[in-house]
Parts: structure tokens; C-alpha cells; sequence
């Protein structure tokens, strides 16, 4: 009788429904061991639309996050010992436009992916080692948020909106471990298509909660906004940590 094989090397197991959790589990744990190896405690998160191009109505934003981008890791290389990283998408679009400036810079960038059923597939401008593809939604926003020192939101669609507000929520409820500075490049895009003001108005969030972002037009504006803002990591900044969470007692 053939041995059989062990649970966790059992693909028909693993691709079960029984083995979600184990493919739950395994996007939180594979890119802590690639981070931690890497060094990676921080970074600099770009969204914005995948679907930007060049002869588009989103172009300037490609040339700009590309800018922007090339700033940041020119100031982190020279003045941070290159702890922080630019972090976006891993997509086509703005997402590639920021991978693109890291790389120009000389520095590191990382690229969640994820697979969609347009094949959105990793751009070449992320650093080796440091390119992840998600199933999972949460899991995929969990990494944004974990290393985050600033976002950066470009112009986007319901993806660039759900990851959004998925930071701001966290930073009005104060479920981050510090305040990280939002920052909304563009600022005739989204107050056209998001009219916060409105909100405020109807009640539905606070006046104190338009105080979570800053609008921003220029990749030099931005980046001093960034310098003025951002949480610079110490030189033994701790790695990324198993379940390292704020929480309630018994949360």
C-alpha cells in the first residue's frame, strides 16, 4: 500500500474548501518570511488605477506617480538608509508607474498582485524577492496597511476606492498603531468624484474626519508633505512581527 502523503503536501487538499484557511493563512505568512528576510519594516503606498495610459485621461498621473515615486526613494535611499520602500498594486497603470520610479532611483520597490480575471499580471519594474501574488482581497489590503507609513492615492477606480477607504476607516477608528498620513493626488479628481463635504453635511462621518488626508498636485509638493509627515523608522526598526495587531484585551 502506497503511503499517502501528508495532509500539507496534498494539492487536492490544499485547493479544498477544507484548506482555506491554510491558503488564508499562507498569504499573511509567506510575505512576512520575504519581508523579514528582506529587511523590509516600512513603506510608502502608491495606489491608483490600473487602467491609466498614456493616451488616456489619466496620463499626466502616470508621469507624475513616476516622479513622485523616484522622490521618495531618492530621499529614503539618501536620508533613511533606504527603509522606506515604495509599495503599490504590482498592476499595470499607476501601479507600474510607481515600481517604475523606485527603479529609476536605484531602490527596492515591492507589488502585491492579485490574480483578476483580466489577468492583471506583475509589472517588471519590482524588485525580485519582492513581487507577491494574492487571492485574497483582505489579505492583499492587510499588507498595505501593516507597513504603511504613508498612502499615497492616485486617481482610480472601485479598486484605488476600496483600498482607500479601507485606511481611512482604520485611521477614524483608530485601529493602526499610528497615524498614517493619507494623501489624495489630484485634487480636482476627487472632489469631483467623492464630495466629502457631503458627508460631513448628511452627518455621516465628522468634521474632524476630513483632517485624515491632505490633497497634493505636485510630486515635489507631495514628497515635502511626505518629509513633514512620515514616521522615519530607526536605523533597528523592528521587522515585520507574527500577528502583530492593535487590539482590544480580547479582541
Amino acid at each position: 500500500m502506497q503511503t499517502p502523503l501528508l495532509a500539507y503536501h496534498d494539492p487536492d487538499f490544499i485547493d479544498s474548501d477544507e484548506g482555506r484557511p491554510i491558503r488564508i493563512i499562507s498569504e499573511y505568512l509567506a510575505p512576512l518570511r520575504a519581508f523579514s528576510a528582506a529587511g523590509v519594516g516600512a513603506t510608502v503606498v502608491f495606489f491608483g488605477s490600473a487602467r491609466a495610459a498614456v493616451d488616456g485621461p489619466l496620463a499626466r498621473y502616470l508621469e507624475e506617480a513616476t516622479e513622485l515615486a523616484r522622490l521618495v526613494t531618492e530621499w529614503s535611499r539618501a536620508h533613511c538608509g533606504e527603509r522606506l520602500v515604495v509599495c503599490s498594486g504590482g498592476g499595470p497603470g499607476i501601479m507600474e508607474a510607481a515600481n517604475r520610479g523606485a527603479a529609476l532611483a536605484g531602490g527596492r520597490s515591492i507589488g502585491l498582485n492579485i490574480g483578476l480575471p483580466q489577468e492583471q499580471r506583475p509589472n517588471p519594474f519590482i524588485t525580485p524577492g519582492l513581487c507577491f501574488e494574492f487571492h485574497y482581497f483582505f489579505m492583499r489590503k492587510l499588507w498595505f496597511a501593516h507597513l504603511a507609513r504613508a498612502l499615497i492615492a492616485f486617481p482610480g477606480g472601485f479598486g484605488t476606492f476600496d483600498e482607500l477607504f479601507e485606511i481611512l476607516t482604520l485611521a477614524q477608528t483608530r485601529k493602526l498603531d499610528g497615524s498614517i498620513p493619507v494623501f489624495l493626488y489630484g485634487s480636482a479628481y476627487w472632489r469631483e468624484v467623492v464630495n466629502f463635504d457631503a458627508l460631513v453635511r448628511h452627518g455621516t462621518i465628522a468634521a474632524e474626519d476630513l483632517k485624515l488626508f491632505e490633497y497634493v498636485d505636485e510630486p515635489r509638493a507631495a514628497l515635502e508633505l511626505l518629509r513633514r509627515h512620515i514616521r522615519v523608522p530607526a536605523p533597528a526598526a523592528p521587522q515585520p512581527s507574527f500577528a502583530k495587531s492593535r487590539c482590544r484585551r480580547g479582541g
